[in-house]
């Protein structure tokens, strides 16, 4: 989560992390987007937008549509949150570099 850039004018980025790790892809099930580093921005402004910008562990990911409609879900229930976006990005790519200490143990590779 350290890597992941923050700007928060509704001052809800807790409430917005922890409903990200709520978010997992069934590839890489147990482990939460952000904890295999998914998720590289979150922005929020006051009047009530929030935007999580994202990517694939892979371009042709099968479960795309599926994840980002979740955090785009998600992330709208929360009750600053007046319109919620996700941005799928993917610059820089992902490597399993991104993924936190413990992704690593709950997959195994270590």
């Amino acid at each position: 989560m350290s890597n992941i850039i923050i700007r928060d004018e509704l001052g809800i980025k807790d409430q917005i992390i922890e409903t990200l790790h709520t978010v997992i892809d069934p590839e890489l099930e147990p482990a939460s987007i952000v904890d295999i580093g998914l998720v590289y921005e979150i922005i929020t402004k006051e009047d009530g937008t929030s935007k999580v910008i994202m990517t694939l562990t892979a371009p042709a990911c099968p479960v795309a549509g599926q994840l980002m409609e979740e955090v785009q879900q998600k992330i709208g229930k929360l009750d600053k949150v007046k319109k919620s976006l996700v941005e799928l990005t993917f610059e820089p790519p992902w490597t399993k570099d991104m993924m936190s200490e413990e992704a690593k143990l709950m997959l195994g590779l270590f």
